[in-house]
Formats: structure tokens, C-alpha cells, sequence
């Protein structure tokens, strides 16, 4: 695992604390243990997918939802980063 700069230097978790080990624990199969260790894991992988499928398949309102789903993983990223100090 690559070590997080910013809880090196300053002593916090950045918003992106707990990335890759969700990553680890999607690929293992572990569903429910990804979303509690990064809950923005899955709106994550949905804008990813979208895009990619984007890229072969001409969708109507691609630029809405592409926005849409951005606002969605950045909110569920601020939430959790926030509830993580409360």
C-alpha cells in the first residue's frame, strides 16, 4: 500500500484515506467491508463505468449524468470525510 502524504505530514486523513484498501476488499468479494472502510467507492465505480461506456456508446444526456454522478461521488467523499471528525 502506498502511504498517505498527508496524514504523514500533517497528522490527518486526506479525503482519499481508505481508497485503495476498499479496492482491496472489492477485489477480494468483501462488498460490505469496501463500502464501511470508503463509502464512495461505489458512486465512484458507477461514474468510472459510465464514462468508459461513454466513450463506445453515443448515450442521450451523457453530459447530464456524467454531472450528475460527479456531484453524487463528490458529496458522498465530503460527507464521509466530514462525519470522519465529528
Amino acid at each position: 500500500m502506498l502511504p498517505c502524504f498527508t496524514k504523514q505530514v500533517f497528522d490527518m486523513d486526506c479525503p482519499g484515506c481508505g481508497l485503495q484498501r476498499s479496492l482491496l476488499f472489492l477485489i477480494r468479494g468483501e462488498f460490505v467491508s469496501a463500502f464501511k472502510m470508503y463509502p464512495g467507492i461505489y458512486p465512484m465505480l458507477l461514474l468510472f463505468l459510465f464514462l468508459l461506456i461513454n466513450k463506445s456508446v453515443n448515450i442521450k444526456f451523457s453530459n447530464l449524468i456524467t454531472n450528475v454522478l460527479m456531484i453524487i461521488t463528490a458529496g458522498t467523499i465530503i460527507i464521509n470525510y466530514t462525519l470522519k471528525f465529528i
